[in-house]
């Protein structure tokens, strides 16, 4: 096999006519990579996207090929799956206004050119689910976010609108399978490619603590933050140190904040699944 790409969380290696996707226990806030590692955090994210595949399969095709046709190095954690086209664009859709989105709806009213009622507060539930784009950086750089209208300048309008309705349609699905087992999806990240018979396939990871925000649906209040079962926990945790983005070093995470965040990951695996880690 040969390393053809490294990102933020997961390396891919090209394995004949397959790639197979290896995920890390690496763990990146806001775009950058920090420096330690969460124990277990690729083998749940590879576990958690593998049940979530096979729930979401009458709604989308994926790129897995094989969960157990990967080398045993790597077993647990990879995923033997199909050669895409990647479609440049972080497909984001929002159920509920929180996050980076939420100082824009503040200026403005809007989320990404969408026109939102007044008097939302961070945590409300949105009258509808909102597809908010972001281009792709490349690793170290940072996605901006765009309105649909600029995704379907660089896409093209058809392979645009795909992208977004297949975004919406997962979600929705998910939303609805999490709300029952007590978690709230209150958004998420989607990739998509394109199969060599143009087929538009899910890619990448769907639906995980990476990858999402995992709110305690018995908790969840408006106004307040949320108790949640994401990668949010190491956000916060980085802001409080009074560190940016921007700065030359990131941060090394504390054991404290390590053995917290792989024991939230933990706990949204097993509410989800039913199964015991």
């Amino acid at each position: 096999m040969e390393l053809i790409h490294q990102g933020k969380v997961r390396d891919v290696y090209a394995d004949g006519g397959d790639l197979v996707l290896v995920a890390s226990n690496r763990v990146s806030v806001y775009d950058v990579i920090l420096p330690t590692e969460i124990p277990d955090k690729g083998a749940l994210l590879t576990a958690l996207s593998l049940w979530w595949f096979e729930r979401l399969a009458d709604v989308v095709p994926n790129h897995v090929v094989s969960a157990e046709d990967v080398p045993a190095e790597f077993a647990g954690r990879a995923v033997r799956v199909k050669r895409l086209d990647m479609v440049k664009v972080e497909a984001v859709v929002r159920g509920y206004l929180t996050g980076s989105v939420l100082d824009a709806y503040r200026a403005t009213g809007t989320v990404n050119g969408v026109a939102l009622p007044p008097g939302l507060e961070d945590g409300s539930r949105l009258p509808e689910p909102v597809y908010t784009p972001t281009t792709k950086a490349d690793v170290g750089d940072h996605d901006e976010a765009e309105t649909f209208a600029q995704t379907a300048d660089r896409l093209g309008a058809g392979l645009a609108a795909r992208v977004r309705d297949l975004t919406l349609d997962v979600y929705r699905r998910g939303a609805e399978i999490a709300l029952a087992k007590g978690i709230i999806i209150a958004d998420t990240k989607l990739e998509f490619g394109l199969d060599e018979d143009g087929v538009l396939t899910l890619a990448d990871e769907v639906l995980t603590s990476d990858s999402s925000r995992f709110w305690d649906a018995s908790g969840w209040k408006p106004g307040q933050v949320q108790p949640s079962f994401d990668k949010q926990f190491v956000r916060d945790w980085a802001r409080s140190t009074g560190w940016r983005p921007d700065d030359a070093e990131a941060p090394e995470i504390p054991a404290d904040i390590v053995e917290a965040t792989r024991a939230r990951y933990i706990e949204a695996y097993e509410l989800l699944t039913g199964r015991r880690w």
